[in-house]
């Protein structure tokens, strides 16, 4: 019998200790990280590459913020799932970020319990 296929996410967050957060959120859960980056730029560059079902993206990063990488994923790729996290809740950057092609929002900090239930909110959506 075979196993269900994991869900793929990728991590973008300039922060070592997000990356840590979320992984240990979502891989007991059963997500496949498949990429980790430190910036928009490398988000862009790898998106293609990786093709995961959920994005989860920081706003505020150097090289190339959440917002303007999230312009430039959509535009390629206008199924892509895109998360944004921020330490922010500005509704003037949550609006920005939507109309760039980000369909979910979490607040940091998070709990692992919110963490699931958006992650599957995402993945779940059409």
């Amino acid at each position: 019998m075979t196993e269900p296929k994991k869900h793929r996410i990728m991590l973008v967050d300039d922060s070592p200790f997000i990356h840590k957060a979320l992984s240990k959120a979502l891989e007991p859960a059963g997500y496949e990280i498949c990429g980790v980056f430190r910036n928009g730029q490398l988000a862009v560059e790898n998106y293609s590459i990786l093709l995961p079902d959920l994005l989860i993206m920081d706003i505020t990063m150097p090289v190339m913020d959440g917002v303007e990488a999230a312009r430039e994923i959509s535009a390629r790729h206008p199924g892509a799932k895109i998360m944004m996290l921020s330490a922010m809740g500005d509704e003037e950057i949550l609006e920005e970020a939507r109309a760039a092609g980000a369909s979910g929002f979490m607040t940091k900090p998070f709990s692992n319990p919110e963490l699931l239930e958006a992650v599957e909110k995402q993945l779940s959506a059409s």
